[in-house]
């Protein structure tokens, strides 16, 4: 009577077996999924994506992508770009909306001489770094996804459907669960069978519970679901970091015309730095780093007035950003700061605004101003039995290196090493000791990447005098030492 009860209750909530399941869909999640189904050592693997939001948009983008910009821009290194490359996915971007840069012109808003130009042309290279949308990313590993799927399918004389991967977009994880608390079908299993496909009741695979009802048992599981990530709760591995106090706030600008000089501009203001980075033609996209209060006053300010807001931002100095801020603050809408604006600016010589500053912003792409928190953390460890943790799930940095997506690739392709050599030896690919080399390659090196940002960060987020004259002292010695420059260069370009 107990065991048919058991096996009854078993069969309501059978879990699927799937030898990866990954939750997340964006762009750490799609690449590792593209990754394993590329590897000849893992490309069998029975492998299940799941997103809680649908992917729609980003299948539209790759058929018909919008004519402006969307607003979810990052910097890819070289390194990045030809890890793509190697996954055939890169064949799919639209590199008509892909824009390389060759250098950053920094500088300090305290200390007008403090400035430093980093030029990869230097140490003769091509392309320091280069900004893509990030759903065109997505849209490229979608669609290289399906291109796999159809292989598989002529491969094996089956439908597409039938093939070893599903995405399940529009789909939320409602619960993982370990296998103690699962049910198992005690009367027809064989406890001597080590076959998991026959419902071994000793099997230690995680289980994933969906919200379309279904469930998903799995030999591994992976987070790739950002910074409140649910696997690495489930892992109960610890993460450790900070919010900042301060927003960065994204938007899609016009400038007077294209900048031919293909590179990127970043000031550091004492509220946090503010990046122009290069897009196509006229276009740039913006990165400010602001306090909760000027990052409210940015998205509330009207768009005519925010580019404007942008160039003073640039170029004067701060007690003047100031002033220009409490009359904003008291009516967003006010016009006249433009003249404000225009006087402060008409003090510069023509010839410095043109050679030492970034082209004019002329207009606000609508509809693409948004604010983010910033923070720093870092887990522990990017493992746990059957679990192992990539991109935002594992960490998350400040975005003055804009170092974070090009993170979460170095994690995919660090996992993919660790689990092809796992395969290779014949061990289980969710056994700690397959996963240990993962975290060993990845772990240190953003450690490393982590602690200098958040560094820079507060080097550069005050004013306190002292601090003020020895960095800008730092950033004009730095001009000299074409070493330390280079140094500096390769890690930003992932080399």
């Amino acid at each position: 009577m107990f065991v048919r009860f058991v096996r009854s209750l078993a069969t309501q909530a059978t879990p699927k077996l799937q030898d990866v399941t990954i939750i997340g869909g964006g762009p750490a999640g799609l690449t590792l999924l593209t990754a394993l189904k590329t590897s000849p050592n893992l490309k069998h693997l029975k492998c299940t994506l799941v997103e809680g939001f649908s992917l729609n948009k980003v299948r539209d983008f790759y058929l018909d992508p919008p004519t402006d910009y969307t607003n979810r821009i990052v910097s890819l290194t070289p390194k990045s770009i030809e890890f793509m490359n190697k996954l055939g996915s890169w064949d799919y971007i639209h590199e008509d909306r892909v824009k390389d840069y060759d250098g950053i012109t920094a500088y300090d808003s305290q200390d007008a001489s403090a400035r430093m130009l980093l030029d990869i042309t230097s140490i003769g290279q091509d392309t320091l770094a280069s900004m893509c949308e990030v759903i065109n990313i997505q849209s490229s590993l979608l669609a290289r996804l399906e291109e796999l799927k159809q292989v598989e399918s002529d491969e094996s004389n089956t439908d597409a459907s039938s093939a070893g991967f599903d995405i399940l977009d529009g789909t939320k994880v409602v619960e993982i669960v370990s296998p103690a608390e699962t049910l198992v079908d005690l009367e027809n299993h064989d406890l001597n069978q080590p076959d998991p496909t026959v419902g071994n009741s000793k099997l230690d695979w995680p289980v994933v519970k969906l919200s379309n009802g279904e469930s998903i048992q799995t030999r591994l599981l992976i987070g790739a679901d950002g910074y409140n990530s649910p696997v690495r709760k489930f892992a109960e591995i610890e993460s450790r970091g900070w919010a900042y106090n301060r927003f960065g706030v994204v938007a899609c600008i016009k400038l007077q015309y294209e900048d031919f000089r293909s590179v990127g501009w970043q000031r550091f203001l004492t509220t946090g730095p503010l990046a122009i980075l290069p897009l196509t033609e006229d276009n740039a996209t913006i990165v400010w780093s602001s306090t909760p209060q000027l990052s409210e006053l940015l998205l509330k300010v009207n768009e005519a007035i925010f580019p404007h807001l942008v160039t003073a931002g640039m170029v004067l100095e701060e007690v003047d950003l100031n002033y220009i801020y409490k009359v904003l603050e008291k009516d967003p809408n006010d016009f006249s700061v433009l003249k404000e604006i225009e006087w402060r600016l008409s003090k510069f010589k023509a010839r410095d605004l043109e050679e030492n500053y970034p082209l004019p912003v002329v207009e606000l792409v609508p509809n693409t101003r948004a604010r983010f928190p910033l923070k720093m953390s870092h887990a522990d460890t990017y493992i746990a039995p059957r679990v192992a943790l990539i991109g935002d799930a594992a960490h998350t940095i400040h975005p003055l290196a804009g170092q974070g997506l090009n993170m979460g690739q170095t994690d995919v392709a660090a996992l993919i090493n660790a689990l092809e050599k796992g395969v290779s030896r014949g061990m289980d690919i969710g056994s700690t000791l397959v996963l240990e080399e993962y975290v060993a390659n990845a772990w240190p090196g953003n450690h490393v990447l982590l602690g200098a940002c958040d560094k820079l960060h507060k080097i550069f987020s005050t004013d306190f005098y002292p601090l003020v004259v020895a960095r800008g002292l730092g950033m004009k010695s730095l001009n000299y030492f074409d070493d330390v420059k280079g140094v500096m260069m390769k890690m930003i370009s992932g080399r």
